[in-house]
């Protein structure tokens, strides 16, 4: 069996995470036992809520252990099989974490899932056809209930979850407008992935500055909004929020270091009936199936073109997750290992 690279979570963060709290080690892959199959990965995901994991507070899951590999999406190909379900050469996706290899019980519910690369990359199927998709698929379709007219807002707009957010949105006949950071995220925002408009937060030093600029391009107010960072971006929208309007609250990005994130104007939620929902997408897995389908129509038929960050090298896996809570990738920031 080969020997396999990994990284671990070797101690937590104090404030905001650093490369320090990573460490690269070696490790012999354990021989394959009846039922399992080896998973050489090609890719791996980085996604924000890797960081809420990294604290030992109460959270929707249990903290990413100390000294143990860390946790992710990955995508890669079986080496190696002793599970009459999968076959050597088949592309799966899994939580195989932040190593080379994984060996996997392949009859455990939802650990592998077999995927097609005929019209849809490999690499696709940790952002716009995986877990991102699906997330941005939930929150449009079960709490935000989008329809043709309407207009609809999304943070963090040119990330995973927003650049699908935004196709599966149009498709609906919404009008959307995004949240991104920098002038170089919003001309890709509604020149590559169809926004009728995108504000830069990152000119505007407050909420009310900020929620000005939104009332600009969404003049009839906002029926619902997609939320990825929480604090005074959060604060901005919910001044421009229509009555009976939908907030699906997806991650509070602005809050992962552990700094309390006050909501300056909680009367709003009553003032104008609004409903406001968390979700995590991996607990309505019986939704999966049907987004998967449209989010890898929307791929294959070209009304979905999503961009990835890519990082070479398992090493290069925490530098490119720093970058990623800053705000530096476009698109979908993943890990090359093959």
């Amino acid at each position: 069996m080969p020997t396999n690279a990994q990284i671990l979570l070797d101690n937590r963060p104090i404030t905001e995470a650093t490369l320090g709290n990573f460490k690269l080690v070696t490790n012999e892959t354990p021989a394959l036992q009846d039922g399992q199959v080896l998973v050489r990965h090609h890719y791996l995901s980085l996604d924000p809520y890797m960081r809420g994991r990294m604290n030992d507070a109460k959270s929707y899951t249990a903290p990413q252990p100390l000294g143990e590999v860390m946790g992710g999406g990955t995508v890669g190909e079986v080496m190696e099989s002793r599970s009459p379900l999968l076959a050597v050469g088949d592309k799966v996706v899994g939580m195989g974490g932040w190593q080379h290899y994984s060996v996997v019980d392949a009859a455990t519910p939802g650990a592998l899932r077999q995927v097609d690369t005929t019209h849809v990359p490999l690499s696709y199927y940790l952002g716009a056809v995986g877990m991102p998709g699906v997330t941005a698929w939930y929150g449009l379709n079960k709490i935000i209930e989008g329809k043709a007219g309407q207009t609809l807002v999304v943070s963090a707009a040119t990330g995973a979850v927003g650049s699908a957010f935004a196709a599966l949105a149009k498709t609906r006949g919404c009008r959307v407008v995004g949240i991104a950071g920098g002038p170089a995220k919003c001309q890709y925002a509604t020149a590559e992935l169809g926004f009728d408009a995108c504000i830069d937060y990152k000119l505007h030093a407050d909420a009310p500055s900020l929620s000005r600029a939104l009332k600009d391009v969404c003049p009839d107010g906002v029926d619902g909004y997609f939320e990825n960072v929480g604090g005074m971006v959060l604060d901005a929208v919910m001044l421009r929020m229509n009555a009976f309007g939908r907030i699906a609250l997806c991650g509070m990005i602005a809050g992962y270091d552990g700094k309390p994130l006050p909501m300056n104007h909680p009367a709003l939620i009553l003032m104008s009936r609004l409903k406001i929902q968390g979700f995590i997408v991996s607990e309505h897995m019986n939704v999966w199936p049907e987004a998967l389908q449209e989010l890898g129509m929307l791929v294959a038929t070209g009304k979905l073109r999503p961009r990835e960050t890519v990082a070479q090298g398992l090493p290069a896996a925490p530098e490119a997750f720093l970058g990623l809570l800053k705000g530096k990738n476009l698109g979908k920031q993943i890990v090359k290992l093959i």
